[in-house]
């Protein structure tokens, strides 16, 4: 929920219904979709939430902990983000034009998201300064039970069943995709092209991606 930044928060000790770790977290969301990972603030969180700060301790131990939950969320909202492109490639009949298409849409949906949901692609991937993800954190994984790192891989593997890739070019490739196509996203929204049209900056997305199909 959300409280006007002119009237402060009716402040409880207490949730009922036991819902206040979900409430923490949604607001932490929201507090990243607007400022980015250092909006992810434990007393604005509270607030939030309508609780005073020392309940979020009964949740978390700490604002690490608030914030890799939150983390995890955006991750989840990124996968999803890359499902709905790959949806779009399940129509094609030709396995190999269809393996092809969904090393695209990975990359398409990951670029797009990182355009229109700034702040949670920042905070997916922020620079320093957090641990890991548990393993069996649920959250960071999408409606097909994959993270995007995920999806990229599972795009790699199909490319390699349709036999359009290599399977001796498939070791550690995600990481030669990723990283061209993160470097793209950084470089259009924190670098030199954030401020080019955005079709420039999506024809420019296109192309790395096809670049990387190109070239694995």
């Amino acid at each position: 929920m959300s409280v006007s930044d002119t009237q402060p928060s009716p402040v409880r000790s207490t949730y009922r219904h036991g819902d206040l770790r979900r409430a923490l977290v949604d607001a932490g969301v929201a507090l990243a979709r607007e400022g980015g990972p250092g909006a992810v603030v434990l007393r604005e969180v509270t607030r939030r939430a309508g609780v005073v700060p020392n309940a979020a301790y009964r949740h978390f131990r700490n604002h690490q902990a608030l914030f890799l939950a939150v983390q995890a969320v955006a991750l989840g909202e990124l996968a999803r983000a890359m499902e709905r492109e790959w949806a779009k490639t399940l129509r094609i009949d030709n396995s190999a034009e269809r393996a092809r298409a969904q090393l695209r849409a990975v990359g398409i949906g990951y670029l797009e998201f990182a355009q229109t949901e700034t702040g949670l692609f920042r905070t997916a991937f922020p620079v320093s300064g957090t641990e890991p993800l548990e393993p069996d954190e649920a959250a960071h994984r999408g409606q097909l039970g994959l993270s995007p790192f995920g999806l990229l891989g599972a795009a790699l593997d199909a490319m390699v069943q349709a036999g359009v890739l290599a399977a001796a070019k498939r070791p550690q490739a995600e990481y030669l995709a990723w990283s061209a196509v993160h470097g793209m996203a950084l470089l259009s929204i924190d670098g030199p092209l954030r401020h080019a049209p955005r079709a420039a900056r999506q024809a420019l997305g296109e192309r790395v991606v096809r670049m990387v199909e190109d070239g694995l």
